[in-house]
């Protein structure tokens, strides 16, 4: 995809999980995730594929069947249909194709491909001895092997270390094609992303790569696709199950060309397979290079520790979907992890999300706008009149939106499209508060403007609605469904006014209703809560119009300054008492989430010459990529301070207003880290 305005096939699949276990929350996460960006492409006019579905074969799986006392099949019968696929039906996941590899459509692919590899010479028959790892299924260098804390040198993720196995197989000239590779990844710095997991497949192709394995003796794993030309032999599974990406278009009557527009979406601890092993599979046996690997990192606990149950700190995603909005599931795993980088999630950080965005700022602009239309226009949308320039300035924000949310998929940055289409809604809460159609209501003078307040709420929420549909895609329908305009469907393009004037709004129950008891860690520092102002009788007025409690008050961040209130006269300083105040500017290096801690980012900035560690209360506005390279005001002769266990060392000036949006206070110019700020 060159550009977002790019149409045409568009194919994405995701890794096809190993049906040896039930599914975890790092194989829901790439769900979502490529659901995500199917659906976004989709609603941009593009023609998708989207294809999903489990890898049934293998030693690992006969002997998990072995173990449950049933044949293979029954056993991979059970977990891909109802762990797997089930849950995935559950979660809302629009594939278009479920590709199980114990298909006859997928064997006869397998066999055809192998026929045409073996034919043209790529395939020859050896005795090898090495490292053979039974949880990764296949050969592994000593290189590859880490030592784990017993002292044991293992292959990452393994229980047990790889065994030495000598036996003759089947090998694919996978070393034929390593130059030809290389040279493709470094003319192509797409190919692979984040560029972290391109730069990590260069440095294994500059050093010697062998060649693949792609065989086992049935007499020792019978379960598996047996080699056209030998049925003493069954196909190694990573060449049979790869080769799903292609037996699943073809089945269906695609040509295998198909695959020229594939963006493969991983996770990173089968890099290796993806990166290596199936192009030059690919280019062996003629067919197109896919056109994107996506490679996305782990789900973390929210203590920042790997989940695994016997660390008892996993999460089980059945248990997950029972308790929670799957909307909400959906949104808070994409709007937490970040590609590049583990990321931590939980049910913590889950309700967190779902009360702030979810329910404060969306549902609540739903709730507010279908009040406002119902009391003061009998529940009809009214006809926009002259608009002023905040109205210009929201329509021009709905006709830019869908291009950057775009740009943003495209890049990759799906936590940013959503964080970018969650501001639109927060400006359109701004918006009502500023115009305050409870006060134009009183005014004969006014219904005009009413009218063209009213009209713009609607609008606008159309408009967020189909830019969150792909993270969201039940709710923003029934969204549109309480405006009125349930069954229309709409592009990602960017458009303004498709909602006719005299629409009848219809309501509904609250779009997110709040957990009943949000979870909070008594361990973190509580924040300095900002001097409430007295309530004035617009405010009593605004909420009696909306029909609903007012939205409880915001605090400040911890280590970000806040007021909500001018400074009383007795707090006046003098100029001395000021100069002892420190400000500096500050450059952002680093950002990172703090474990355990849903509003806590650490900070790593350079002041000067000077770098520091600072904890800041800015989670909840601020993903930690949006601030690398930002320059901010640091108040830098603070006393340190442990947050978390961490030592701030300083504290970033902020500003929050009274709907709860908050900004750091930065420049205009381009000043040095370090300068002084007076």
């Amino acid at each position: 995809m060159t550009n977002q305005a790019e149409k045409g096939a568009f194919y994405i699949t995701t890794a096809i999980d190993y049906a040896n276990g039930a599914p975890h929350i790092g194989h829901v996460y790439e769900k979502i995730l490529a659901d995500s960006i199917a659906r976004y492409m989709r609603l941009s006019g593009r023609e998708v594929q989207f294809v999903t579905g489990t890898d049934e074969h293998g030693e690992k799986i006969a002997k998990a069947a072995a173990k449950a006392g049933q044949t293979p099949q029954a056993f991979v019968d059970d977990l891909s249909l109802r762990a797997f696929k089930g849950l995935w039906d559950r979660l809302e996941i629009s594939y278009d194709d479920f590709i199980r590899t114990t298909e006859g459509r997928h064997k006869r692919y397998v066999q055809e491909v192998l026929t045409r590899v073996h034919d043209a010479g790529d395939i020859y028959f050896a005795e090898y001895e090495g490292l053979y790892s039974v949880g990764a299924e296949r050969y592994v260098t000593d290189k590859e092997l880490v030592e784990g804390a017993d002292g044991v040198r293992r292959y990452p993720g393994d229980k047990d270390p790889p065994e030495l196995r000598r036996e003759a197989n089947y090998f694919f000239k996978m070393e034929k094609y390593q130059a030809w590779l290389l040279e493709h990844i470094e003319a192509n710095p797409d190919f692979i992303q984040p560029a972290g997991y391109r730069n990590e497949v260069l440095e294994m192709l500059r050093e010697p790569i062998g060649d693949l394995s792609i065989s086992r003796p049935k007499s020792r794993v019978p379960w598996g696709i047996e080699l056209p030309w030998d049925a003493d032999h069954v196909t190694y599974v990573w060449f049979d199950a790869l080769l799903n990406y292609v037996s699943a278009p073809v089945s269906r009557g695609h040509s295998p060309d198909v695959i020229g527009t594939a963006w493969h979406v991983i996770g990173k601890d089968i890099l290796k397979p993806h990166a290596v092993f199936w192009p030059t599979m690919l280019r062996a046996a003629g067919l197109p290079l896919y056109r994107k690997l996506v490679v996305h990192s782990h789900i973390l606990a929210e203590d920042g520790r790997k989940m695994g149950k016997s660390l008892g700190n996993a999460i089980d995603p059945e248990q997950l979907v029972h308790d929670h909005p799957v909307d909400a599931i959906r949104y808070t795993l994409l709007r937490e992890a970040t590609l590049g980088a583990d990321s931590a999630y939980g049910e913590g950080i889950l309700v967190s999300r779902l009360s702030s965005d979810l329910a404060n700022d969306l549902g609540n602009l739903l709730s507010r706008t279908v009040s406002m239309v119902q009391k003061y226009r009998g529940g009809v949308v009214p006809q926009a009149h002259v608009p002023r320039e905040r109205e210009h300035g929201i329509e021009a924000a709905a006709l830019a939106l869908p291009n950057e949310i775009l740009r943003l998929v495209n890049d990759l940055k799906i936590n940013m499209a959503i964080e970018a289409a969650m501001n639109f809604v927060r400006d359109l809460n701004r918006y009502i508060a500023e115009s305050a159609p409870w006060t134009l209501a009183k005014s004969e003078d006014t219904q005009q403007r009413l009218d063209t307040v009213l009209y713009t709420a609607v609008e606008g929420l159309r408009v967020a609605s189909v830019c969150l549909e792909a993270v969201i895609p039940a709710k923003a329908k029934e969204l549109r469904a309480q405006l009125g305009l349930g069954g229309q469907t709409y592009t990602l393009t960017g458009a303004w006014g498709l909602t006719p004037a005299g629409t009848r709004v219809l309501g509904g129950p609250i779009l997110f209703p709040k957990p009943e008891s949000l979870k909070t860690d008594s361990t973190e520092p509580p924040a300095p809560t900002a001097k409430k102002e007295k309530q004035t009788m617009t405010q009593i007025e605004e909420k009696t119009a909306e029909n609903k409690p007012a939205a409880p008050a915001q605090t400040a961040p911890t280590h970000a300054a806040a007021s909500d209130t001018p400074a009383a006269a007795e707090a006046l300083i003098s100029i001395d008492d000021f100069a002892r105040i420190d400000l500096r500017v500050a450059e952002v290096l680093a950002a990172e989430a703090v474990a355990k801690a849903d509003k806590l980012l650490k900070l790593t900035v350079k002041m000067g010459d000077e770098i520091r560690t600072v904890v800041s209360g800015i989670r909840k506005w601020y993903a930690p990529e949006d601030l690398v390279g930002r320059k901010v005001i640091l108040v830098a002769n603070l006393k340190p301070a442990k947050l978390r266990g961490i030592e701030s060392q300083g504290m970033i000036l902020a500003a929050e207003d009274d709907q709860g949006n908050l900004d750091l206070v930065g420049l205009t110019l381009d000043l040095p880290s370090g300068t002084k700020v007076r």
